[in-house]
């Protein structure tokens, strides 16, 4: 009995340490797996002719272009080798692709997949959405204007591993730009086959040349998931094994999925994120961010008239909107740049400090300007304004508190505001039937150029059409430039230009709020961009 017994325990003990090892395994397994959220659904993953943030959040852990951004924001060799000075006069680029840069399907990258993946973005055929970003490099800007074919594109395959970009005119910003996701490569022999118009529609009609890959995405469902691509070329930095994506798109929702660890790193905003401003577990990210009001400028409408935007703007008590009905860690906006968007290296200062101007409200001169405007617009009776956005709650908060400071503190006028569903929202901005719109700019690279350059003349992103031939002038000396100190002086005057004219009207820089697992570590938060995981880790 005596003997049986010992076996029994033995074999007992060897079944409970079996269990207990398999259960390890299983925890270190889910550590590696990391759960996070896109606001909206994942519609493409076709970087030539898409834009959205679920694309570019997405590309941004699964691709790599010529370069990425390291912690500090600053751009490092990814598929080049090097970060690469210019030659002729700061107009020509030769960049070598790395001999181990591999497609998530085995195929080399090379210097081709770069030359057809811009060319495809500048190709009207493509229906292409973010063209203007290629500005600068030669013959974008006659491509744009239909003056050239884009085939004439600045950038040639130079060998199997050689790439030439070649530019109109020196850009002091132009390896920061390389860092967005539509100068990523795209893998020309596999876009090929699978046909151009349906490619990255879905997991199967993807490839990655990043540390992770796509599966489980059909092109439309709300889940997908992220796994380790098995030729990336510094796969030893990647420490997850997994990531798994689900839209969630009520900041709600993300709290209480954050809550039952259904979420490593939840997106709360809104009336959600202002009641967890003391919660142990949230992260302000800091971005290149600026909410402000698109002013309708157009021939005819009232606003075209420089005073009567600045007694709007002057009118409005940025303070209380941000510490009262944001109260999210949203600053008040001085300027149209945003902070911590990169450091002027003429003076060593934060661009956007050194250059934002006064934000206290002045009730006296905004009337004063009001009274002097009207009678320049020709304007008699009660001025009607209107104030259209989107539906989401937080904006149609902000819509309120401007109706509010705007009827109360300027005489003869009557706000109205329209909180549209995003489709009609859309189509009543391009439709130029309103005075101000709610709008935002979140910058593509980490340089005010970023910002200014979107309201020159005849912008597509310059809706409101604010048009002025010395601001145009700056902005062109500024990417003509060919040393720091003409670039960042033209830079602050025109940033100087646009306040005085108030061409918009800023409101609050924005801050995003993270509900952040605390085991979770080396995310990259980019200020400018978008945030990437790939080098991230859960500790147990």
């Amino acid at each position: 009995m005596k003997t049986i017994n010992l076996l029994m325990v033995g074999l007992l003990t060897v079944i409970v340490a079996v269990i207990l090892a398999g259960c390890g395994q299983q925890s270190q397994s889910n550590q590696r797996t990391l759960n996070l959220m896109q606001t909206s659904d994942l519609t493409s993953l076709d970087n030539t002719n898409q834009a959205t943030l679920p694309e570019f959040n997405t590309l941004t852990n699964i691709s790599e272009g010529l370069y990425r951004l390291n912690e500090n924001d600053q751009p490092v060799p990814a598929m080049a080798t090097s970060v690469v000075k210019p030659t002729d006069h700061g107009k020509k680029y030769i960049f070598r692709i790395r001999k181990d840069a591999k497609w998530s399907n085995g195929d080399s990258v090379k210097a081709v997949d770069f030359e057809f993946a811009w060319k495809r973005a500048m190709n009207p055929a493509n229906r292409p959405v973010y063209t203007y970003v290629f500005s600068g490099i030669k013959n974008a800007d006659a491509i744009m204007k239909h003056q050239k074919s884009y085939r004439t594109l600045g950038i040639k395959a130079m060998g199997t591993r050689t790439l030439e970009v070649t530019l109109d005119h020196p850009m002091a910003y132009f390896n920061k730009l390389l860092c967005m996701p539509v100068f990523m490569p795209q893998d020309k022999q596999f876009v090929t086959k699978v046909g151009t118009d349906k490619y990255g529609t879905s997991a199967k009609k993807t490839v990655s040349n990043g540390a992770f890959k796509i599966a489980g995405w059909t092109g439309t469902n709300d889940q997908y998931r992220l796994v380790r691509n098995p030729y990336y070329w510094d796969k030893k930095a990647v420490k997850l094994t997994q990531i798994n994506y689900k839209t969630v798109k009520d900041a709600n929702t993300a709290h209480n999925l954050f809550e039952s660890n259904k979420l490593d790193d939840a997106i709360i905003s809104g009336v959600t994120a202002k009641s967890l401003q003391k919660n142990k577990n949230l992260k302000r990210v800091p971005k290149a961010w600026t909410y402000y009001l698109q002013v309708n400028q157009k021939k005819g409408q009232p606003l075209a008239n420089a005073k009567l935007r600045k007694a709007i703007s002057l009118v409005i008590n940025r303070n209380e909107l941000t510490q009262k009905v944001l109260a999210d860690g949203s600053e008040l906006a001085g300027g149209f740049v945003s902070p911590k968007t990169s450091i002027d290296p003429t003076t060593g200062r934060d661009f956007s400090e050194e250059t934002s101007g006064s934000i206290e409200p002045n009730l006296k001169k905004a009337r004063q300007l009001w009274d002097q405007g009207r009678k320049e617009a020709k304007v008699s009776g009660t001025l009607k304004i209107s104030v259209i956005g989107d539906d989401q709650d937080v904006t149609r908060n902000v819509a309120q508190f401007v109706q509010g400071q705007l009827n109360q503190n300027l005489p003869r006028i009557k706000v109205s505001i329209s909180n549209l569903p995003d489709k009609a929202y859309q189509n009543r901005r391009s439709g130029h039937n309103w005075q101000l719109s709610q709008w935002y700019w979140l910058a593509d690279f980490a340089d005010p150029i970023n910002y200014l350059g979107i309201l020159t003349t005849g912008n597509s992103m310059n809706p409101g059409h604010f048009s002025d031939r010395t601001y145009d002038q700056l902005i062109a000396t500024a990417k003509r430039a060919n040393n720091q100190k003409d670039y960042w002086q033209s830079l602050r005057q025109a940033e100087a230009r646009l306040q005085r004219l108030t061409g918009v009207i800023p409101l609050y820089y924005v801050k995003e709020d993270h509900l952040v697992n605390p085991k979770l570590t080396g995310v990259e938060y980019h200020v400018a961009g978008f945030t990437d995981y790939t080098r991230a880790s859960l500790t147990k």
